[in-house]
C-alpha cells in the first residue's frame, strides 16, 4: 500500500484511485453493515427477552434440587419397602412350589411303582397261563395220539374183517 501511495502521490490517478477506494468501500465491503446489524440484533435481543432465560434456568435448577431431596428419597424409600415385601411373597411362593413339586414327585414315584407292580403281577399271571397251556396242549396231544393210535387199530381190525370178505 505505501508503495502504491508513494506511487500514486505525484500523479494524477490519486483522485480517481481515492474515488475507487470509496466505491469499493460503499458497494463491495459489507462489513460495517454486517457489524451494525450484529449490534443492532444483540441489542433488540436483549431488550426484548431480558432475563427471562435466567428466570427459567433458576426455575429447573429449584426444580431439580427438590427433585434430588425430596422426590427421589420419598421414591426410593417407597421402592425398598415395596421390593422387600415383594421379595418375601416371592419366596413364600417359591417354597410353595417347591412343596408342590415334591409332592408331585411323589405321587408321580409312587404311581410308577403301582404300574411296576401290576406289570410283575401281569407276567407272572401270563407265565402261570402260558405253562398250564402248555399242560393242556400236552394233555391234548397225548390224547390225540392215544385216539389215532385207537383209530388206526380199529381201521386196521376193519381192514382185516374187510379182507376176509374179499376173498369171498
Amino acid at each position: 500500500d505505501r508503495r502504491r501511495d508513494s506511487l500514486a502521490a505525484g500523479s494524477p490517478i490519486q483522485p480517481i484511485i481515492k474515488d475507487v477506494g470509496e466505491v469499493y468501500s460503499r458497494l463491495l465491503d459489507h462489513r460495517p453493515v454486517i457489524q451494525g446489524e450484529i449490534r443492532y440484533f444483540v441489542k433488540e435481543f436483549e431488550e426484548k427477552r431480558g432475563l427471562r432465560e435466567l428466570r427459567v434456568l433458576e426455575n429447573l435448577k429449584n426444580t431439580i434440587f427438590e427433585t434430588n431431596e425430596r422426590v427421589l428419597p420419598k421414591c426410593e424409600q417407597a421402592m425398598q419397602d415395596n421390593l422387600s415385601e415383594t421379595f418375601k411373597r416371592l419366596q413364600a411362593a417359591n417354597a410353595m412350589i417347591r412343596r408342590l413339586q415334591e409332592r408331585e414327585c411323589e405321587a408321580r414315584k409312587l404311581q410308577a411303582d403301582k404300574v411296576m407292580a401290576r406289570e410283575e403281577k401281569c407276567i407272572a399271571h401270563w407265565e402261570e397261563f402260558m405253562k398250564e397251556q402248555q399242560n393242556k396242549r400236552a394233555e391234548v396231544d397225548e390224547e390225540h395220539r392215544k385216539a389215532m393210535e385207537r383209530l388206526k387199530e380199529q381201521y386196521s381190525e376193519m381192514e382185516k374183517e374187510l379182507a376176509k370178505y374179499v376173498s369171498f
